[in-house]
């Protein structure tokens, strides 16, 4: 286990130090190293006085402020399996007032595990959460350490989203009685809110939003409020998704790729009554985190910025259509797990190759 406080291999660094000098399609942008020392960093979030809380999947939840980083101590039960552990954070946007945060993690289940959402108080010295409580566990019945999904969403309207993976059962993600392979949407207290699409259908879990996803494990809002995710397909046909409301996205049916054994997915690629993404790769790049950008760049105002896991980058997707238009590739960019407009315009993001964080400024 690592000591409470470890400044000396996990702290920030100066943006006035060394960076690397990148030719984009915005001109010149520098990488800045801000940490460093991290072990399997999985998610970010940026708190209104400038701290950063930052997750491993191993179950550790760190602050970093001033130069150094503090281990936050009381978090919930987590279970560390494969792909599953300590996952997404989430600051919602009155955080200044209720101090709340939102994790996500895998949960144990008996001689399995699932994706959870938990909500806490970050104490007033940023040591401790308090008052922890679960507010969703996906319905039991899923092993294995895979596809636990699990980006957290404030909606614009105040409603907490989060994405589910299938858990590696595949027609699972076609079981409205299962979680499995969905985005769900609760209140802020974890109720389910009224207009949920699925609302008093027999037998269909009322968190549901939208069905039918295998992996995804990217998820933000544009600039009108619309929800997009990115998953993970099998061995091509990882997509990028407009979410609607009782929406099925197709998984497994349909599919761009094909199984590892490179034997056909489903029925191929359409089907009446499931929807298509809006772009997906060929061959697969495991996507992650996602963010549409908003920052000081301004030759990339509207934009959504993807990471590559396989492939070690950052895509850049625009238009209507989605489309991948550029990639941010460096020695920084490998695995990148999480990307984030930071509070300073800059594009943030974690490279779980590196185990460090950097932003991309001009």
């Amino acid at each position: 286990m690592k000591p409470l406080l470890i400044a000396a291999t996990l702290a920030l660094t100066s943006t006035t130090g060394a960076a690397l000098a990148l030719d984009t399609s915005a001109g010149e942008v520098r990488i800045e190293k801000v940490a460093g020392g991290f072990t399997s960093p999985w998610a970010m979030g940026f708190l209104p006085d400038g701290g950063i809380l930052v997750t491993e999947l191993d179950g550790r939840l760190w602050l970093l402020r001033d130069g150094a980083a503090t281990q936050i101590a009381g978090l919930p039960e987590i279970e560390v399996d494969g792909q599953g552990g300590l996952l997404d954070v989430m600051v919602p946007r009155d955080f200044a007032r209720t101090r709340e945060i939102f994790l996500s993690h895998a949960a144990p289940q008996g001689s399995g595990s699932g994706t959870a959402l938990t909500r806490a108080i970050l104490s007033d010295d940023a040591t401790q959460l308090t008052e922890v409580r679960q507010l969703f566990q996906m319905a039991p019945g899923s092993s294995g350490g895979r596809h636990f999904g699990s980006r957290i969403v404030e909606g614009a309207d105040g409603h907490i989203f989060m994405t589910i993976g299938e858990r590696g059962d595949r027609p699972a993600a076609q079981d409205l009685s299962r979680h499995n392979g969905s985005v769900i949407r609760l209140n802020r207290d974890g109720s389910v809110p009224a207009d949920n699409p699925f609302v008093g259908q027999d037998g269909a879990r009322p968190e549901i939003w939208s069905y039918g996803h295998r992996n995804p494990q990217g998820a933000a809002l544009d600039s009108t409020g619309q929800l997009w995710v990115n998953e993970h397909g099998a061995r091509g046909g990882d997509e990028v998704n407009r979410i609607k409301p009782g929406a099925n996205y197709g998984w497994p049916v349909i599919s761009y790729g094909r199984h590892y054994s490179g034997m056909k997915i489903g029925e191929g690629t359409e089907k009446p009554g499931m929807e298509q993404p809006v772009s997906y790769w060929d061959p697969s790049i495991a996507p992650s985190g996602m963010t549409f950008y908003d920052g000081t760049i301004a030759d990339w105002d509207g934009d959504a910025f993807v990471g590559s896991l396989k492939f070690d980058y950052i895509a850049r997707l625009s238009g209507d259509d989605m489309a991948e238009v550029e990639r941010t590739e460096a020695p920084e960019t490998a695995r990148v797990r999480d990307v984030r407009t930071g509070p300073d315009g800059g594009l943030w993001f974690i490279s779980e190759g590196n185990g460090s964080i950097y932003r991309i400024v001009k």
